[in-house]
């Protein structure tokens, strides 16, 4: 059974289940303040650990034992956060298995959001991740820094008019984890723009017909 750390909002206006990425979990710096800006923003966030990082490993599962986990939360999260519109994603790889569910098909769910895709393995152009990507029919929000070496701004540029309904945010000159230049206040004002167009894309898909 997987363990949901649930970070409330005050009024939710709607709920995102969030994956953390490859190389660190939910406790990690980047996600504790992701969810929480989310709550701050009507967005209650739920997150969680793969079964790699509860068990103290540093390599990640293969594909289809991340697929069950996330069928898993998502069941648990979907009994817990009832009363809203319920969006899935996450960073990076998270974000990545979570596209990988929804690809095979699931309920119930709003729509997508990716926190920088990893589109490809840095350096490895060529090894592309997004064969399965036509195949969601929820709306999807890609967020990505331009200069991100996991899928850049031109890639993705490239990539999200093929699909059947997405929408692409870029943070200008931003890297995989949306550090920007120009010092420390840039930083933050970048990663303010990410967490404000996930809450204003939910928002926005909630108030759909």
């Amino acid at each position: 059974m997987a363990e949901l750390k649930i970070y409330n909002a005050d009024k939710p206006v709607a709920a995102l289940v969030l994956a953390h990425g490859a190389g660190a979990g939910q406790s990690s710096a980047w996600m504790v303040k992701a969810a929480q800006a989310l709550a701050d923003r009507d967005i209650t966030c739920a997150t969680f650990d793969f079964p790699y990082i509860t068990a103290g490993r540093k390599v990640p599962d293969r594909a289809p034992a991340l697929e069950a986990h996330w069928r898993e939360v998502l069941h648990e999260a979907k009994a817990i956060l009832k009363k809203v519109p319920l969006f899935i994603g996450g960073k990076s790889m998270g974000g990545r298995i979570s596209s990988h569910i929804a690809a095979q098909g699931v309920d119930g769910v709003g729509g997508l959001i990716f926190f920088g895709y990893p589109l490809h393995p840095p350096g490895q152009p060529g090894k592309r991740r997004d064969a399965h990507l036509p195949e969601i029919k929820e709306p999807m929000l890609f967020i990505q820094g331009s200069a991100d070496t996991f899928g850049n701004e031109s890639e993705l540029r490239a990539l999200v008019p093929t699909l059947r309904n997405a929408t692409l945010h870029i943070v200008p000159t931003g890297d995989h984890s949306f550090k920007v230049r120009g010092g420390a206040k840039a930083v933050d004002a970048a990663f303010a723009d990410v967490i404000d167009m996930a809450a204003e894309w939910m928002r926005a898909g909630t108030a759909l017909p």
